[in-house]
């Protein structure tokens, strides 16, 4: 702006109409604005530099926005929308809501890959050294690991077994190894199944000494990650690995979403818990207990589940697409907010 430019304000302590602002109040507003925004003086501070009250302080910040004098800028990185986030955070009661922006052509995949690098970098905010960190199964979790790379130092543990230990496909244990490798903790990876046949084969593998180890440290843990399912194929894992008739038996009771091989209904009630005792999996109990619990999940597919996951209170902080947003924010979010921890079936 230069200083022949006529700019109108309102001089409402002199009851004036609007006037022009001259070139000595111009710079003082210029100077005031400077030492307000970019200095990070206070009102009180600029108002003894410049012999003024902090009022008068006031009303030349106000007026050097409303004049265009100063301009605010909020900028995020363009794959972020900041807006919606905010409106999800609001809107579930949530810590932390991130919305990712993602391709058109994305839109109907669960769980796009570049939701994986937001949450680490999520991760390498919320993580503090001394902490546990826990990782669930999944793929978006996955992700997630592959792209850290920054952690303080923290022990790491896995939450749940693995998708089937007798294939080549051990992406938790992998993922909880480079999360100890990149904030160089130690790392209590499970060498197991995440479903077994029978609840007394889970037992047996729970009393292990290595799986029991990794138990030991569930109550421990401070910051977890989690993936979420919508009951169908290929986007829920325990979906997958069940029986066409236990499939059958589980949609029968309302299921509408699993988090960690715990079954959720449309309120966010568990449902189907039987299953939980044949899986080699963190408790929802101790998941609740959880300060902060980071939910990666998204594509349209997957919101009805989203919203089921958050109204059962185990969860604090989402990180998820645009596609997933817009159908949650028109969805209700449950009588209690995500952080209060409420479970619905209390």
């Amino acid at each position: 702006m230069n200083s022949s430019e006529e700019i109108a304000v309102s001089a409402r302590s002199a009851g004036r109409s609007a006037l022009r602002m001259g070139p000595a109040e111009l710079v003082q507003a210029a100077a005031m604005a400077r030492r307000f925004y970019l200095e990070g003086k206070s009102k009180i501070q600029i108002a003894e530099e410049f012999g003024v009250s902090r009022f008068k302080v006031a009303r030349v910040l106000e007026t050097a926005l409303e004049r265009d004098l100063v301009r605010i800028e909020i900028r995020v990185p363009a794959e972020l929308d900041a807006e919606r986030s905010d409106a999800i955070r609001a809107h579930f009661g949530l810590r932390h809501a991130v919305v990712v922006e993602s391709p058109a052509e994305a839109e109907e995949s669960p769980d796009p890959e570049n939701l994986g690098e937001v949450a680490a970098d999520l991760l390498g905010e919320l993580v503090n050294e001394g902490d546990v960190l826990g990782l669930a199964w999944g793929r978006s979790t996955i992700h997630m690991a592959a792209a850290l790379d920054r952690l303080p130092p923290c022990t790491v543990v896995q939450l749940t077994g693995v998708y089937d230990a007798g294939t080549a496909e051990r992406g938790s244990v992998e993922a909880v190894r480079r999360a100890a490798q990149v904030s160089g903790g130690d790392a209590h990876p499970i060498y197991a199944p995440m479903l077994l046949p029978d609840a007394a084969t889970a037992a047996a593998l729970r009393s292990q000494t290595g799986i029991a180890r990794a138990f030991e440290y569930f109550d421990k843990v401070t910051v977890a990650a989690v993936s979420i399912g919508s009951w169908e194929p290929g986007i829920s894992t325990v979906h997958d690995m069940l029986s066409p008739e236990e499939r059958a038996r589980y949609a029968s009771y309302g299921v509408a979403a699993e988090m960690s091989a715990h079954l959720f209904d449309r309120d966010g009630r568990r449902v189907g818990r039987d299953l939980g005792e044949r899986c080699i999996t963190v408790e929802a109990d101790r998941l609740r207990r959880i300060p902060e619990v980071v939910a990666i999940a998204g594509g349209a597919r997957k919101a009805d589940a989203i919203a089921a996951v958050l109204r059962s209170g185990l969860v604090t902080s989402l990180v998820t697409d645009t596609a997933a947003a817009d159908h949650l924010l028109t969805v209700a979010a449950g009588p209690r907010a995500a952080l209060e921890r409420v479970d619905p079936d209390s």
